[in-house]
């Protein structure tokens, strides 16, 4: 069975959302030293719980998206098409964490499938 396993809350004013999160649930915050703009959150060390990360829209959002682990990334891009979803952004490798792709279901709702795989982008 596929988990969720991270969330992306969108940040169209990165410094304002980062500092309210921080202040009203203590969430550790850190931005990301990658290619685009992105903060890594860490929720707290004990479970239940996940992770996440707040991002800067290229085009305006409101929302959240959940991402869900899947064995091989392919296929399950295909499952989705092949199931009346859509793929709305392409595979693409995160550096020496794994593949990310982000499709809509059947209602348009916008979510992440990540292929953890350490070796990605090197």
């Amino acid at each position: 069975m596929h988990r969720v396993i991270h969330f992306e809350i969108s940040a169209n004013d990165p410094e304002k959302v980062v500092a309210f999160y921080k202040k009203v649930f203590g969430w550790k915050i850190e931005k990301w030293a990658g290619p685009m703009e992105y903060w890594m959150v860490t929720t707290g060390d004990s479970g239940p719980g996940i992770n996440g990360g707040f991002f800067k829209p290229v085009e305006p959002f409101n929302g959240t998206v959940n991402t869900i682990e899947v064995t091989n990334l392919d296929e399950m891009l295909e499952k989705v098409k092949n199931n009346g979803g859509q793929v709305a952004m392409e595979k693409m490798a995160i550096p020496g964490v794994g593949y990310q792709a982000y499709c809509k279901d059947v209602e348009g709702v916008l979510f992440g499938v990540h292929q953890a795989d350490p070796n990605a982008g090197m």
